[in-house]
């Protein structure tokens, strides 16, 4: 693919919530369907301009975030495309049992954004950090989960969910995080794991913000000559299981990396089917089993090794090097 074959520029300091935010109100004029729901959460989903542009559009509920998933699916079962924006700890935690009967068992078209996402509400720490939401929210049946590596890739699934009719959990973090693409010129599909670079000595699979740590480890790893494959799973369910097995074949090792807790994430889930398909060294890169450390996304991803130099050094390990 054209745009990832040249390494993107940094400095971005676009969020992918505004990235979503803008494409959420371009779509927003031309479909009336298309409803924003917050749970006082406007400012930090960056909904404000929709908001001001689309104000019969959106629906404030409040800090009431079972009562939002609930109003979600009603207006969803009358027809209407509900996105629903909250806080992802909160989301994907006290709002499970809706999720699960109202949303996923009811097969409703509502569309759940869970903003400030993993670690990136920083010094807050673990009530407001969302570690569990993707082992929680894929083991739901008919629930569709995903994560956006920047803002280009956050636009194109907007985009793709908004053309779906089935129901999904989607997080993003709170801050600007570097591109992993140079544009969004690219074919998305859900479900569709995206090779951003080809590689035969190991294979790295990430998800989200962690797709950029990725592409730059396997940088540092050409230069010690280790010719690494990168893959980024956006949608951790329904999941490329075709990818995995691929290169599980053909380069033998894996390193996942996710922010997220080490159990039941992208890496269980990738794991998962190597193990019954490809059985090959698995290593899994994220949180371990405890209160994580408070501190912003780049401090805590550091003391956790979710980093070049700790990926860098992992997959020297595994190739005996």
């Amino acid at each position: 693919m054209k745009n990832v074959a040249v390494k993107p520029t940094k400095g971005n300091k676009i969020a992918n919530r505004q990235a979503i935010s803008e494409i959420l109100l371009e779509l927003g004029k031309k479909d009336r369907d298309i409803l924003v729901l917050t749970s006082d959460s406007r400012g930090s989903a960056s909904m404000v301009q929709f908001g001001k542009e689309l104000p019969e559009q959106i629906v404030e509920v409040g800090i009431a975030e079972q009562n939002i998933v609930g109003v979600a699916s009603g207006l969803a079962h009358s027809g209407k495309k509900p996105f629903v924006a909250s806080p992802a700890c909160f989301l994907s935690m006290r709002s499970i049992e809706q999720i699960k009967v109202d949303v996923a068992y009811s097969q409703t078209n509502v569309k759940l954004i869970g903003i400030s996402g993993g670690v990136s509400y920083g010094a807050l720490g673990m009530s407001h950090h969302s570690l569990q939401d993707l082992a929680v929210t894929r083991a739901i049946p008919g629930l569709d989960v995903m994560m956006p590596a920047d803002r280009h890739e956050a636009k194109k699934m907007l985009e793709a969910l908004v053309e779906s009719d089935r129901p999904a959990y989607v997080r993003i973090g709170r801050n600007p995080v570097e591109d992993s693409y140079v544009s969004d010129e690219y074919e998305f599909e859900i479900g569709k794991a995206v090779t951003m670079k080809d590689g035969s000595d190991l294979t790295i699979i990430a998800s989200g913000e962690t797709v950029r740590v990725a592409l730059d480890s396997a940088e540092a790893l050409e230069q010690v000559g280790m010719n690494c494959r990168v893959i980024n799973m956006h949608t951790i369910k329904p999941l490329d299981e075709e990818a995995i097995i691929k290169a599980a074949n053909e380069t033998g090792k894996i390193i996942t990396i996710e922010e997220h807790s080490i159990h039941g994430g992208l890496g269980a889930a990738v794991a998962e089917v190597v193990i019954q398909h490809q059985p090959v060294p698995v290593k899994i890169i994220g949180i371990p089993d405890e209160p994580p450390i408070t501190g912003n996304t780049s401090e805590v991803f550091n003391h956790y090794g979710i980093s070049v130099d700790n990926v860098k050094k992992i997959a020297l390990q595994m190739s005996n090097r």
